[in-house]
């Protein structure tokens, strides 16, 4: 993460009152408040007003211990809001239009340059010099690094979506992580061709298979999702899946979005088919690999680890547009106040929890 040196910070933008980031101090801690009465901007950053977070389940493993991250720090990054405050030189949404003061919004969880040889290749999600909202320890002149904020500083180099104003906070904010990670997910799969007819396969009917269910529903795939919960395999046909407790023939396409199921997936591949890993963004028992299996049934087997922001764009685009037609605005369950962020993150981890429990920070 590269801080703007005190010669950059081009626009002091000074808060009444303050903002404020609920702190997370280490597994077992309670949050605590910080209060941000000025936010120093760069020439291409912007500052957004938060409208509503939802909680990830990265964010309740970190917060339980069960994966690294440097306290102190602000966590979130599945965010709705409104920009605020521009630097000077302004700053443009992925479709190239100038952003302006009071736009709705969505962004990216990662920011990236955009000149290392793996954003010139594509890869901006694995910039040589990342950092992510969200993942960061917080420091001078970025303290606003995470959802669970009232406010966040959005950084140049950040994918920004304007998103309309009569589509439900509950179903956008969600867009920064879980839905953009399916529409990469599902476009990985499909490798370019039209997927109508195509025998996909989602193993897990969380928020992130839900959306991979939908969103290759709507483009005319025949979906089957698998999940151990029946609650969850009844809500997953509301998304246009037919649930099920196990594979019923051979998949064209297998997204593994649980991260419980990979050498289910692979198995379940047809010849010449596709097996996408979205699911494994935790420690677990290693897999093993029948190599000579993969090669006689020609797989692929694909890892996706986040977006870009053409897809980020594009699953926005798809919950304002055809993705109406599903229950997205069903996800959230409780919503609880920014003081409440350990109430909240219990809830969220609690057994038979909502897919997203969300954060109101007004």
């Amino acid at each position: 993460m590269r801080v703007l040196a005190p010669h950059e910070a081009r626009y002091d933008v000074n808060l009444r009152p303050a903002a404020t980031a609920r702190v997370w101090l280490g597994a077992g801690q309670a949050h605590e408040t910080v209060a941000v009465p000025g936010v120093a901007l760069g020439y291409n950053d912007a500052l957004v007003a938060v409208e509503l977070s939802t909680i990830c389940g990265s964010d309740v493993h970190t917060v339980a211990g069960h994966r690294s991250a440097p306290a102190p720090l602000v966590l979130g990054h599945e965010s709705v809001g409104r920009i605020i405050a521009l630097g000077e030189h302004g700053v443009k949404s992925v479709d190239g239009v100038e952003l302006r003061l009071g736009d709705r919004v969505v962004w990216s969880v990662t920011v990236s340059c955009g000149e290392c040889d793996r954003c010139t290749a594509g890869f901006t999600q694995k910039c040589r010099t990342l950092a992510k909202y969200g993942h960061e320890r917080i420091g001078p002149r970025w303290e606003l690094t995470g959802g669970f904020a009232s406010h966040v500083h959005l950084r140049a180099g950040t994918a920004i979506v304007r998103v309309p104003e009569a589509l439900p906070s509950a179903v956008l904010a969600p867009a920064s992580c879980a839905t953009a990670t399916a529409w990469a997910a599902v476009s990985r799969g499909a490798a370019g061709r039209p997927l109508e007819g195509v025998r996909v396969l989602v193993y897990g009917a969380g928020l992130v298979g839900l959306s991979a269910v939908a969103i290759a529903a709507d483009a005319g795939a025949q979906v089957t999702v698998i999940d151990p919960s029946a609650q969850r395999r009844a809500f997953a046909e509301r998304f246009g899946g037919t649930a099920a407790t196990a594979p019923m023939a051979p998949a064209d396409i297998v997204i593994e979005a649980s991260g419980h199921a990979v050498a289910d997936a692979i198995a379940a591949a047809d010849v010449g088919g596709t097996a996408v890993l979205v699911g494994s963004v935790f420690p677990a028992d290693r897999v093993p690999f029948d190599a000579e299996d993969a090669v006689r049934r020609l797989l692929t087997i694909a890892g996706v680890h986040n977006y870009t922001g053409r897809e980020l764009a594009a699953a926005a685009g798809f919950l304002t547009g055809t993705g109406r037609a599903y229950p997205f605005a069903e996800v959230v369950g409780e919503v609880f106040a920014l003081a409440e962020v350990d109430e909240a993150i219990a809830a969220a981890s609690a057994p038979g929890a909502p897919l997203r429990v969300a954060i109101n920070p007004r």
